[in-house]
């Protein structure tokens, strides 16, 4: 099945919502994904942004297009507040029971260690892999793959 979207009708005119939002059950049902409404994945573009740019809402406002500031920091502000609470916690660790002091520390997961081709970044994979929902989703997606 092709999924470039034309975002108008051979008349000129827009696409409705449910041509989107078929094309994407579509997608999901061929792929065995999760059950998503469309705007969860812009939702979710926001997220991952905010948390892999260390918190740059100027940036992500701009990229993800919502004209005021406030729009990202009143709906996003959750992801800023649990950064902000993790970077107490290791700044906790490190001034008192002087854990992790090595400033170019990496995460690393115990027991699991996994050989990534050159062109990975894998601080940016890490990142991404250590939150749960996205690991479940890339962990569904591969599972799909895996037969292919």
């Amino acid at each position: 099945m092709d999924y470039n979207l034309v975002m108008e009708t051979p008349f000129g005119l827009p696409i409705g919502t449910s041509s989107i939002r078929k094309a994407l059950n579509d997608l999901i049902k061929e792929h065995d994904l999760p059950s998503v409404v469309f705007h969860s994945l812009r939702h979710t573009s926001v997220t991952y942004k905010l948390k892999l740019n260390g918190g740059d809402i100027k940036a992500v406002q701009g990229d993800s297009g919502h004209s005021q500031i406030n729009m990202v920091t009143d709906v996003y502000s959750h992801i800023i507040d649990d950064d902000r609470r993790k970077n107490a916690e290791l700044f906790e660790q490190a001034f008192y029971e002087k854990k992790d002091l090595d400033p170019s520390m990496h995460a690393h997961v115990a027991g699991k260690s996994v050989e990534l081709p050159t062109n990975v970044d894998a601080e940016l994979l890490a990142k991404v892999l250590s939150n749960p929902e996205m690991a479940a989703l890339l962990t569904t997606l591969a599972k799909s793959m895996e037969g292919k």
